[in-house]
């Protein structure tokens, strides 16, 4: 019996036990899922925003240029071109009638007296030929008023005489008119243009052709007025011809103080008709600066482009600096050299010749040293 007891006492404890420890594994599951459900109940956190990272500005640093001692010259350009020393526009001095032929055309290689266009002058050789007959008449008029001078009053013999010579004189200007029709080359050459068309109304000393002697080019320059006054002959010249090369050589010739030497320019070679009816104004070779190259290089065409150099002043050894590294304020020129140590000073300067770049410095400045720029 004692047996019994103590096995179904033993039973009970081991259930009770058993009973604890479910009922606190299901305490702890509860606990978890309440605190899961707790979480997800509750509003999110809002993400840490993530800032960029500033960087602090870096102050650029200004720009230092060593002194140096270099070979400085100062210098007046322009452009021009090749023209040739003889070139002239040729036109008839006849109005109103039509160009019949036109001989020519441009490039052509014409001599000297070659036709180069005529005129429809038919109805002046009709005129001629007339006039002639009467002139003929007028002829045997005047043998015979010679024989009966003698008894003739002097001022009866004077007025004859007079009308004889005027019927002369229309007789040799109609010819001399018609031999205009013609016009011939004034000088072997080429040709450089042709402006008039067959059946045009010709105007009187309106060009009808340019005739160049390509054979003796020259360096042609149109400079600026300011540029001219700081050029004299004899000075040297350095001529860059388009496709050529850069040649040599010096001032033959200033532009005539009666041209404007700026206005002309270019490549052209024509002409235009001057105020009534007066010759053309031809393209004068007065109106530029002429270069004589120490040599002239062969095959080089009339109107090829160019410019020129020209040094107007040159010293050796000039202290130079870059002029965004010259500073100044009211009268004071200065400069900020370094230093050694990396520190700054300021030193006045007194400056010279200039270029584009450079600016000379006569005192102030040692070569070697380094100043700042701007």
């Amino acid at each position: 019996m004692f047996t019994r007891w103590w096995t179904e006492d033993s039973y009970r404890r081991e259930r009770s036990r058993h009973f604890k420890r479910r009922t606190a594994a299901l305490m702890v599951l509860a606990f978890v899922l309440l605190a899961t459900a707790g979480c997800s109940l509750l509003p999110k956190e809002e993400e840490e925003e993530v800032l960029p990272v500033i960087t602090p500005p870096t102050i650029s640093k200004k720009p230092e240029y060593t002194v140096r001692s270099e070979t400085l010259e100062t210098s007046v350009s322009a452009v021009g071109s090749l023209k040739s020393q003889r070139e002239e526009p040729v036109y008839f001095t006849s109005d109103g009638l039509h160009m019949k032929e036109i001989n020519v055309k441009a490039g052509d290689k014409i001599a000297a007296g070659a036709v180069i266009a005529t005129l429809d002058v038919e109805d002046l050789q009709k005129q001629l030929r007339k006039k002639r007959l009467e002139f003929r008449k007028q002829e045997v008029t005047m043998k015979e008023t010679l024989r009966k001078k003698d008894e003739m009053d002097p001022i009866e013999f004077e007025e004859a005489s007079i009308v004889f010579e005027e019927a002369r004189t229309e007789l040799n200007d109609l010819e001399a008119e018609i031999a205009k029709g013609v016009l011939t080359a004034p000088f072997s050459g080429t040709v450089l243009s042709v402006s008039a068309v067959k059946g045009d109304t010709v105007k009187a000393y309106e060009p009808v052709a340019v005739i160049a002697d390509t054979s003796n080019l020259i360096v042609a320059a149109s400079f600026a007025k300011e540029d001219l006054e700081k050029v004299a002959v004899g000075m040297k010249a350095s001529v860059d011809i388009n496709a050529a090369g850069v040649f040599q050589g010096k001032v033959k010739v200033m532009p005539s103080a009666e041209s404007d030497a700026g206005s002309s320019g270019g490549n052209g070679g024509g002409s235009s008709p001057g105020e009534n009816g007066n010759a053309p104004v031809k393209d004068s070779l007065d109106k530029y600066l002429i270069v004589q190259l120490d040599k002239m290089p062969a095959d080089l065409n009339r109107g090829t482009p160019l410019s020129v150099k020209i040094v107007t002043e040159r010293k050796e050894n000039a202290t130079l600096i870059p002029i965004s590294a010259l500073r100044s304020i009211g009268s004071r020129t200065y400069v900020q050299v370094v230093e050694e140590d990396g520190s700054k000073r300021e030193v006045d300067v007194e400056v010279g010749q200039q270029t584009s770049t450079d600016v000379e410095i006569l005192k102030g400045l040692e070569p070697g040293q380094k100043v700042v720029g701007r």
